[in-house]
Parts: C-alpha cells; structure tokens; sequence
C-alpha cells in the first residue's frame, strides 16, 4: 500500500526532544482488541489512513520500550526510536488482523528488525563482522553475560569466554573483542529528564503497556513452540532424538554419549545434528511466514 501514514505523528528531535516527544506519546490511548480489529480492517479495505495512524500511534510507547532495551550499544535513543518507527509502520502496513493476532505480537518483529538493522550499519563503522556467528554474537554476548557472570565489568575471565564462545559457536577471540566493544557507558533508565526530576522509567512505564508486552511476549513464546512442534515432524526419529539431546534439553548429552548408543562416529552425530537443526530451522521459518508471524518482504 503506497499511501504514507506518518504525516500526521509525533516528530522526534534529534536535539534534546527525547523528554517531550515521551511525554507526547503517552498521551495516546491503548486500543482494546476489538477497537484494533475494526481499524485494522478498516485500513486494509478502504485505506483509511486516520485508522492506520491511530493504530501507530496506539503502539509508539511499544516501540519507545523495545529501543530502550538496545540502550546498551552506544548509538543515540532517538534514532533508535526512529528506526523503530519505522518498523512499526511497515508492520500496520502488512498486518493481517484476521489471522487472530495482536499487532504488538506482529509489529515487535518488525521494530526489533528495524532497530538491529540500523545498530548493525552503524557498527559496520567500526568493522563488526556481518557473518551469521557474528551477529549472534553481537545481539546475545550481553544476554549471557547477564547469566554466566552478572554484575560482570571490563574483560571476562578465561572460564567464561570459553563457555559464551561455545554457546555462539565463535572463538574466544571474537568474545573477548565484542565485549569490549560493547563494554561502554550503559545508558540509565533511572536518568532524570525533564525539569521536574522525573525518570526515564517514569515516562515508559505503563501499566497497560506493561500488560501488552507480557502478553506480546508470552503469546511469541506460544507461537515459537506451536511452530517447533508442527516442524519436528519434518525430522526423522534419529535426527529427532539427537537434536533433542543435543539442543532441546537442560542437560544435553554429548557427542560421545550419543556415539556409544547410536554405534556411529562423534563426528557423524555432529553433521546429522547440524543437518536436523538446519533442516528443522528451514521448516519453522517457511511456517511462521505462512502464518504471518514474521515480517515478509
């Protein structure tokens, strides 16, 4: 659909308009689901674009929420909140509310995406790698350091370098170098802006907004196992139950154990895991646009 739908939204400044531009958003009310049902089929059949923008600005504090949560990589929060506009535009544009989902579940895909691309091309700067592992690494070294070694600062020690590095499947001298690079000043959401000495947490949260997101998540996470579970059938029994023990469990065998009972080589158990994951990845992604639970281009 060609007709622009931010002409009438909120403009963020690049020069010190963050504070207004969140005390701006927040006065935009929360849709209830039949209220975003009507305007999203009212979009899609006529064009409204009253309709469309009332359900973007309906999810501006979603976005503002979600780049909150990318604060750590040194890049500037407004255009990270841009960027994710951005996103959110695209996911009304394309969302399908007869398929029964909440545009906050379908339109996170699509902020997230947004938001990680501008982060990639703006580290590309600094000549982050772009292959697969890197960007893994990129995205999820801050997650497991936060469960490996919390309130962790400067260089990781050796212990835990080995195990994030086993877990990205990079080397060790890829986590040590990322971490450094992401290892700058972490932005607080207990800064005060405004003059009335109020916080950044006091602009975003929302009690409402709050009980969206966990929603948004959780139904993510309902969808994430409703696709593994349709996908494994792809998978023969062997393949199947290596990738379970080597990927969908807790405590998760090794290549010897899995050798032993199998009666085959540890290096045969590896490339039929690799195949099985591959293979089972393939199958989910193809599913979840079928479904429209990603963004499709």
């Amino acid at each position: 659909m060609s007709t622009t739908i931010n002409s009438n939204l909120p403009i963020l400044s690049n020069e010190g308009g963050l504070s207004a531009y969140l005390e701006q958003i927040k006065k935009f009310p929360m849709l209830d689901a039949e209220e975003e049902y009507m305007l999203a089929k009212n979009w899609k059949s006529t064009g409204n674009i009253k309709s469309a923008e009332k359900l973007v600005t309906s999810h501006l504090r979603l976005v503002a929420k979600i780049a909150m949560g990318y604060r750590g990589y040194g890049l500037p929060v407004n255009e990270m909140i841009s960027e994710g506009n951005v996103g959110l535009m695209q996911a009304v544009k394309k969302f399908e509310p007869e398929k029964g989902f909440r545009l906050a579940t379908y339109a996170m895909w699509w902020i997230k995406a947004s938001i990680q691309e501008y982060i990639l091309k703006s580290w590309s700067l600094v000549k982050i790698g772009t292959t697969s592992a890197q960007k893994k690494l990129f995205f999820n070294l801050k997650k497991l350091k936060n469960q490996i070694a919390p309130q962790t600062e400067g260089d990781l020690r050796d212990d835990h370098v080995n195990e994030i590095a086993k877990k990205l499947d990079v080397s060790n001298e890829e986590v040590v170098s990322m971490n450094r690079r992401l290892s700058g000043k972490e932005f607080s959401l207990n800064a005060q802006v405004g003059e009335d000495g109020d916080e950044w947490q006091d602009w975003l949260v929302d009690k409402e907004l709050d009980h969206d997101l966990k929603f948004a998540h959780q139904e993510e996470m309902e969808n994430r196992k409703d696709l593994l579970k349709e996908s494994i059938k792809v998978l023969n029994e062997r393949e199947k139950e290596i990738l379970y023990s080597r990927r969908l469990t807790d405590n998760p065998l090794t290549l010897e154990d899995l050798s032993k009972k199998f009666k085959i080589s540890r290096e045969r158990i590896r490339q039929i895991e690799t195949k099985a994951f591959e293979k089972l990845q393939k199958h989910m992604l193809i599913l979840a646009k079928s479904k429209n639970l990603l963004p499709v281009n």
